[in-house]
């Protein structure tokens, strides 16, 4: 891939200077590629060596901090012609046990007016579309990766996509003085929520939903704010502070993603249990039983180790980030309806063991009855 030339870099750094906002916004892809990726076979991906991913927590944390552990691979940057020329993009992929991916794409902007942030939504090149490129590398991460897969699935399906704007701070007024971060949200309140929710003109949204998009936000300190919708994100920190934050979304969606490509095998699996429920003989029930059983070992671990993804403990930031991505996810009402449909399955297993039962013990019956009237006829004719 071609590396961005330093007159380009330095171009893009004197453009910065002048605008009013800069950052970037962060593309976030996740996949289900596997039941599970097999981590310690994988060393290299795309030639790219795989190192364990970490995080220095800038903000108050637990003494023992627990942040899942993933994989991630940098892959080399690549040059686009965005909304405003050429941009360098920047590519990252993490790799999760529990048999998904995810896809972070990083694209820097240098903007006068916070509405010119809204066409970085839905991310156009001038070769074709973000999401384009983004399925065609999972594609390719995913023929990459069989060999190290357990049941690995046959085509990539629908992804799970969020979208971050990080803005550096300090935010500017319009003097182009630094303003308290909070004080600044309450004075664009309605342009924060028309950037989250994909909106051109502002001016056509309702208060209640504007109050809505914007109602669940998170400051530490002066200078940095985190808004948090169920389709995008609003981010205003220090360069350096974004990773922590954008990771805790990261596993959020990946942990979205992957709910959602549970409840898609249980669905296939209730469909397919009540037909062989109706349709096969005594003698094939017992593969039915057994095919449910593993089922349910399997959602049940796999659920489980989904949660260890995202386990924290402590009354501190990036817990209470998670709290609120968690709610507009729904998360817990996922998890509900899984549950119940693991009950539902553990219900038809139950019904099938005692149908199966209940059949054999009818055989029992017919059988002594059988030997029953074999032995009167025998002493009836006489035989010895």
């Amino acid at each position: 891939m071609d590396q961005t030339s330093p007159t380009v870099n330095q171009d893009i750094l004197s453009v910065k200077k002048t605008k009013k906002y800069t950052g970037e916004v962060v593309y976030i892809f996740a996949f289900d590629i596997a039941y599970e990726l097999q981590i310690p076979k994988i060393k290299r991906l795309f030639e790219q060596p795989i190192a364990e991913f970490g995080l220095d927590i800038s903000k108050r944390s637990p003494k023992q901090l627990l942040l899942h552990r993933s994989y991630m691979v940098r892959l080399p940057p690549i040059e686009r012609i965005g909304p405003d020329g050429l941009i360098q993009v920047s590519r990252n992929v993490k790799l999760f046990q529990v048999g998904a991916i995810s896809i972070t794409i990083r694209v820097p902007f240098a903007v006068d007016h916070f509405s010119e942030l809204v066409r970085y939504h839905d991310l156009e090149f001038k070769s074709g579309s973000l999401y384009d490129e983004v399925k065609q590398l999972a594609n390719q991460i995913l023929e990459e990766l069989k060999s190290s897969s357990v049941r690995p699935v046959n085509q990539i399906g629908d992804e799970e996509a969020y979208t971050v704007f990080c803005i550096n701070s300090p935010v500017l007024d319009s003097q182009m003085e630094p303003v308290n971060t909070e004080v600044w949200f309450k004075s664009h309140r309605r342009q924060i929520a028309s950037l989250l929710t994909q909106e051109t003109d502002q001016s056509i949204l309702s208060k209640q939903e504007s109050d809505e998009s914007t109602e669940r936000y998170l400051t530490y300190y002066e200078n940095d704010l985190v808004v948090i919708d169920w389709d995008a994100a609003l981010i205003i920190d220090e360069q350096k502070d974004f990773d922590e934050v954008l990771y805790i979304m990261e596993l959020a969606n990946l942990h979205l993603a992957e709910l959602e490509a549970y409840d898609k095998i249980l669905d296939q699996s209730i469909d397919r249990a009540y037909n062989d429920l109706y349709m096969h003989a005594l003698f094939q029930r017992g593969n039915i039983m057994r095919d449910l059983r593993e089922i349910k070992v399997d959602m049940t671990r796999i659920s489980d180790e989904l949660l260890n993804i995202t386990k924290f403990f402590g009354d501190w930031h990036l817990a209470r980030i998670y709290e609120i991505i968690a709610s507009r996810f729904h998360l817990s009402d996922w998890y509900r309806i899984i549950n119940e449909k693991l009950k539902t399955l553990g219900e038809i297993y139950q019904l099938l063991y005692q149908d199966k039962m209940n059949q054999w013990m009818l055989i029992l019956e017919f059988t002594i009855v059988l030997l029953f009237i074999i032995d009167l006829i025998v002493l009836i004719i006489g035989l010895p």
